[in-house]
């Protein structure tokens, strides 16, 4: 959860230049299999699709406002095409993936998706304030 606060942070910041959405994916510690003693949730593995939507709920819950959840099929269609297992970072533009992140835990870095968007963001400055001479 300290990563979705830390996510959530970011939202707002970035607000005015990006759209967030939060894809859960399976459970990565499911209370019966490799289960986490520190989750703030036991969540066992999804066996069909509104067990996935009712854990995926919990995640709403915590979520930043005006960052929509959706879940990934029970064929993890969107982790499958994404590699996100089981966190991960990702702008997509124009239908085209411009940062990926690394693979969670140890890869997530929400400093490298920061860097980006403050890329981005003066990027788009220095096109709104350019002087176009005739």
């Amino acid at each position: 959860m300290t990563r979705l606060r830390a996510f959530g942070r970011l939202v707002r910041r970035y607000a005015d230049v990006a759209d967030a959405l939060l894809v859960y994916i399976e459970e990565a510690h499911p209370s019966d299999g490799w289960a986490s003693s520190d989750a703030p949730y036991q969540i066992p593995r999804h066996r069909c699709l509104e067990e996935r939507l009712r854990a995926a709920r919990l995640m709403e819950r915590e979520a930043p406002p005006g960052c929509p959840v959706v879940a990934d099929s029970m064929e993890n269609a969107a982790n499958a095409a994404y590699g996100a297992y089981f966190d991960r970072l990702y702008i997509v533009q124009d239908g085209k993936v411009v940062y990926q992140g690394g693979r969670g835990p140890e890869g997530y870095r929400i400093s490298e998706l920061r860097d980006w968007l403050d890329e981005y963001r003066r990027r788009l400055r220095e096109k709104r304030d350019a002087v176009v001479h005739m």
